[in-house]
């Protein structure tokens, strides 16, 4: 069984603070790599959070994004008053109204828009919020995003599969075909040479050996041997029900598929064999693109 790295998952809860949320979003990445987004205050928990996230997701670009919405909980913080320097802006506003001798009194519209008359509260942001609280929620969050990674897994698995059935036709293609290619070189060869000397008669021995030789040049036999065993090693890893990532194990399976591939298409000399190895390639390399998202 594999996993995908493209995952979602959220959970929430109401606490004196507000209600608490974290969202957790993953796509594919060779390492772990967390980006996490907490509201001032709260950097102190980050580490917290990624120890909870690598209990659940051990490889991805993972995104965490923590908000505390204190809307949702009881009460308000009263703005306090600096009563004292109102005082002395007022006494000072009838200073400058009797030195320019100008009518008026100062009112209340006009002290309130001199800001640092009013003072709010200072406020601890995190009040509230416990580090548990937090790595539950985390933790939460994460089992649903790697419950969705091992939907989208058992999907992936799915097209995986279908690929490397496409590369096992081919290969029967290529086995099918191989024999045959030497025989007609064998005549073209004897043709060749009656043509070049139609009163000679051909040297049989002589034929057998470039023959042979052409064979062990042309040989792809070990090649697609290699490409089958290959292919096994695969489909045990996408069958296998271990919790390890298989992602780089099938990486790397896929660069020695290319490999065998490249070597079977340079040893054709044969049309059907060539494009049969071109098909392969294109098909390996929609395994490339597809393993990239398989953790």
């Amino acid at each position: 069984m594999i996993r995908s790295m493209t995952g979602y998952g959220d959970a929430e809860v109401d606490c004196p603070a507000g209600r608490v949320r974290v969202e957790v979003k993953s796509v594919n990445h060779r390492f772990f790599n967390a980006n996490i987004r907490t509201p001032s205050g709260f950097d102190r928990f980050e580490k917290a959070i990624s120890d909870a996230l690598k209990a659940h997701l051990t490889r991805g670009h993972i995104s965490v994004s923590l908000t505390v919405d204190r809307s949702a909980s009881a009460g308000e913080q009263e703005v306090a008053v600096d009563v004292e320097k109102a005082r002395g802006l007022v006494a000072a506003l009838r200073r400058l109204r009797d030195e320019l001798g100008v009518a008026g009194e100062p009112d209340l519209a006009l002290i309130a828009r001199f800001s640092d008359v009013f003072r709010a509260p200072e406020i601890d942001r995190t009040e509230g919020v416990e580090e548990e609280l937090l790595v539950g929620l985390t933790s939460t969050a994460a089992e649903a995003c790697l419950v969705m990674r091992i939907s989208e897994g058992e999907r992936l698995e799915e097209d995986l599969n279908g690929r490397l059935a496409v590369m096992a036709s081919q290969l029967d293609t290529v086995e099918a075909r191989a024999p045959g290619r030497l025989l007609e070189h064998r005549d073209r060869l004897r043709e060749a040479v009656r043509e070049l000397a139609e009163q000679v008669d051909v040297d049989e021995e002589r034929l057998a050996r470039e023959i042979a030789y052409t064979a062990e040049r042309w040989d792809i036999n070990e090649e697609v041997v290699r490409f089958r065993s290959h292919i096994e090693l695969f489909r045990e890893a996408l069958a296998g029900d271990s919790a390890e990532p298989v992602g780089k194990r099938l990486g790397f399976l896929v660069q020695e598929m290319h490999r065998e591939a490249n070597t079977i298409g340079s040893k054709a000399n044969d049309a059907e064999i060539a494009e049969a190895a071109v098909a392969i390639k294109e098909e390996i390399e929609r395994l490339r693109e597809q393993i990239e998202n398989v953790e």
